[in-house]
């Protein structure tokens, strides 16, 4: 089982849903810089259970606790071990699917690829695992800070209810204005009730987060087989729920000619710029310089609390109806699971950059 992500920025994630704890190892993290623990236990938060209606009702803390590589308040280059203790869990609510496979749910698959699973909230499949993220996406935030790197997501729609696609046209710093953490209040109303009737339902609903990166250099990401785009997209891609992922003018693309798609180059005050960014901030698997923008697609939440049929370890058919403490709609928990990714790959990918320079 693959637990690390990155190649010189490195997290190696452990722990369960309803474990003892969720942790992990940061290794390669630059020494010297200024560990703020507030603004990392504030990233938790934005990501933590029970924070509205919206969410499941699960209250955690979700408070970090820091092991090593930090003294006196600033990283030392050595690996940062850190701990958030699960402290929680109702694992009775699991106790009736223990030989059942929820449908969509990674039950069935753990099962037959290890013979064994935890079926405690999923165990090692949970959402909950993106706590760990979370920190390691917090500290890369605290060094891309120094390199004037910013990465800012938002809810752009739930279900039918969307925001343009340009990101211009929306002050994003309003987006944790709201429970749905989308930058028009309006929309977010309409998002938020629509989610609040799909939970009265026993349902669940999807929908898109997207994200923007200001202030990345020219020159991040390798040719051929670690893009900066592809890199962005698998990091991604590995989020729960995500099924889709599109950078630039993405999908939408096709409906344009070349002579409508290609960014112009040209002189802006003695330096080289483009007049347009249909690329999406990224050439030839490489950032030129503009902003770095993306849409990332989540499927609405499999665990239902309807009735659903399914299948025992025997093949007995089952009518499930699961118990438990379940998100209707996973986008407002999952802008910070967006950022926490997206900072920790460009932190990596500015890391290798510079080994390719003497």
């Amino acid at each position: 089982m693959r637990n690390t992500f990155g190649n010189i920025f490195t997290l190696t994630t452990f722990g369960e849903s309803h474990g003892a704890a969720i942790g992990g190892v940061i290794d390669g993290f630059p020494a010297g810089i200024k560990v703020d623990v507030a603004f990392i236990q504030s990233e938790l938060a934005r990501r933590k259970p029970g924070q509205s209606q919206l969410t499941t009702a699960r209250k955690e803390d979700d408070k970090v606790e820091l092991l090593s590589g930090v003294f006196e308040g600033v990283s030392t280059g050595c690996p940062i071990g850190f701990i958030v203790r699960n402290t929680n869990q109702r694992s009775s609510d699991y106790e009736d699917i223990r030989n059942l496979f929820r449908p969509s749910h990674a039950d069935f698959t753990y099962n037959e690829k290890y013979g064994w699973r935890d079926y405690r909230g999923g165990g090692r499949s949970s959402a909950r695992e993106t706590v760990a993220r979370c920190v390691g996406g917090a500290f890369a935030k605290l060094a891309l800070r120094h390199l004037g790197i910013s990465v800012q997501a938002y809810t752009s729609q739930v279900g039918g209810i969307a925001l343009e696609k340009d990101y211009h046209k929306y002050d994003l710093s309003m987006t944790e204005q709201n429970a749905v953490r989308c930058p028009d209040a309006d929309k977010a109303k309409e998002m938020e009730k629509l989610i609040l009737e799909v939970k009265q339902d026993g349902d669940t609903i999807g929908g898109v987060v997207s994200c923007v990166i200001k202030g990345c250099p020219v020159g991040l990401g390798e040719p051929a087989f670690s893009k900066l785009h592809a890199e962005l997209g698998a990091a991604m891609l590995g989020i729960n729920a995500v099924k889709g992922f599109e950078y630039g003018e993405g999908f939408g693309g096709v409906e344009q000619r070349g002579s409508e798609q290609n960014d112009i180059f040209y002189n802006y005050n003695g330096r080289i710029s483009t007049r347009t960014n249909h690329s999406g901030g990224i050439q030839g698997g490489i950032s030129n310089g503009q902003d770095i923008y993306f849409r990332v697609l989540f499927k609405p939440v499999a665990t239902q609390l309807r009735e659903q049929q399914t299948v025992d370890k025997n093949g007995n058919n089952i009518i499930l109806q699961v118990k438990g403490r379940h998100d209707p709609c996973v986008l407002p928990r999952a802008v910070p699971v967006v950022e926490a990714m997206a900072a920790m790959v460009v932190l990596d990918a500015y890391l290798m950059n510079k080994t390719v320079h003497l």
